[in-house]
């Protein structure tokens, strides 16, 4: 289907909201694929050990090695009012910047602990710039996993970051979202071909390249959870481009059309940058597609990506989703995907006992949810993909297409396998 046809989607469709036990990772997850994008980092979680062990066995990080994140640990006289832990910080983050020279950007992340003894972390935020600032330029936000999900921990680092962005009256245009190097160099070079200058990235990746922002600046999502960042962005000044997510052929080219409609790039040059990739794309995909089509998919609520995708593996994979849930429906940002996606059940929030009802009784040939479901689901039977694999693996436009296709080809060939190895 074209993305010029006049088509309405899910748009008006009625939205089931739950509010009951949901099953997520926290903010702090978000530091993992953060620290490998912002070189000159260094993300400070004031948390408790659960915090630092959480960390370390999701980043998967050897005992000699020295990442860019570590857990200032929240003792019991901490918590219990014995000592000042604005104090303590403070001669923690001192003994690390005297250890680590290179740091250039400073997170202090506030944890569930951190935030139940009311921490002040915006204010030693402010005292620790005045003192090591210029140089060394330091911010706090919450990665609690209280009222969050997990990827809402980018969206909470990059907003803290705009208002810190220098100000400028050039015309630029700014990416937003976290995205692996290799991705952002081939997004930036179909730009550039197009005929686009002055581009630059949020987050960056050195502090040296930090964007600039102001009302002639007009800025695009990559990633569909970045509400906060979106709105930090508008209020001071910038103009959001409005566009379907680069996942698969289709959002990639919506997206690319998007850039280019509001920069005045001609028909002629934008078909010319993209139809070779788009072809490769369209390729890549069909190699998954054959897997793929006619099967049922269900989708958690996890790290709202959930409406993008389904759009991907609906229209270009040739499933049908029947359930298509997600932590939050931001429909500003969404508008796009839900008119592209095909009529389904939509569900914001969890009530995740009733929602494992409604998938026992639909019986979908594949299920994305994170991972406290996954092995519980395929224990009975089902075929799953972990929702948090999505995030941590590039998926973004033309060359990543059939990968993102193959994230989900594979389980369904697995089980297949099993299947017939059994028989």
């Amino acid at each position: 289907m074209s993305l010029d046809t006049s088509v309405t989607g899910c748009l008006h469709t009625p939205v089931l909201r739950e509010r009951g036990q949901r099953e997520v990772f926290c903010g702090l997850t978000g530091i993992i694929w953060l620290h490998r994008k912002m070189q000159d980092a260094f993300f400070l979680v004031v948390g408790s050990r659960t915090c630092a062990h959480l960390l370390q066995s999701a980043a998967g990080v050897m005992i000699f090695a020295e990442p860019r994140f570590g857990t200032a640990i929240l003792e019991e006289k901490d918590l219990a009012g014995l000592a000042d832990a604005h104090t303590e910080l403070e001669r923690e983050v001192e003994r690390l910047l005297a250890r680590r020279p290179d740091i250039r950007q400073l997170f202090l992340v506030g944890s569930c602990p951190s935030e139940v003894i009311k921490l002040d972390l915006s204010r030693t935020a402010e005292r620790l710039n005045a003192r090591h600032g210029p140089s060394v330029r330091v911010y706090n936000y919450s990665g609690s996993g209280i009222e969050t999900t997990f990827t809402q921990g980018e969206d909470a680092c990059l907003a803290a970051m705009v208002p810190g962005l220098e100000d400028t009256r050039d015309a630029n245009l700014l990416i937003v979202g976290a995205l692996p190097d290799v991705v952002e160099d081939q997004c930036l070079s179909l730009l550039t071909r197009m005929g686009l200058r002055n581009v630059s990235f949020l987050p960056s990746r050195r502090a040296s390249d930090t964007p600039k922002v102001g009302e002639n600046t007009r800025f695009i999502l990559t990633q569909p959870f970045l509400a906060d960042t979106a709105h930090a962005l508008e209020r001071r000044g910038a103009e959001r481009i409005v566009a379907a997510f680069p996942f698969g052929e289709e959002g990639t080219t919506d997206w690319l059309r998007a850039v280019a409609k509001t920069h005045g790039v001609t028909l002629e040059t934008f078909e010319a940058v993209t139809a070779p990739p788009r072809a490769r794309a369209r390729k890549a995909v069909a190699a998954h597609a054959e897997t793929l089509r006619g099967k049922t998919l269900f989708l958690f609520p996890d790290s709202q990506l959930e409406i993008p995708l389904a759009r991907f593996l609906a229209r270009e994979c040739g499933m049908l989703p029947v359930e298509v849930g997600t932590p939050y429906l931001h429909r500003g940002l969404m508008e796009p995907e839900l008119a592209l996606l095909p009529q389904t059940v939509l569900s914001e929030g969890q009530d995740v006992d009733l929602q494992l009802d409604r998938h026992a009784a639909l019986k979908p040939d594949l299920t994305v949810c994170g991972l406290g479901l996954a092995n519980p689901l395929e224990a009975a039977g089902h075929a799953t993909k972990w929702a948090i694999e999505l995030v941590f693996t590039p998926v973004h436009f033309y060359e990543q297409a059939g990968d993102l296709a193959g994230l989900f080809s594979r389980p369904l060939r697995r089980r297949a396998l099993l299947e017939g190895a059994k028989a």
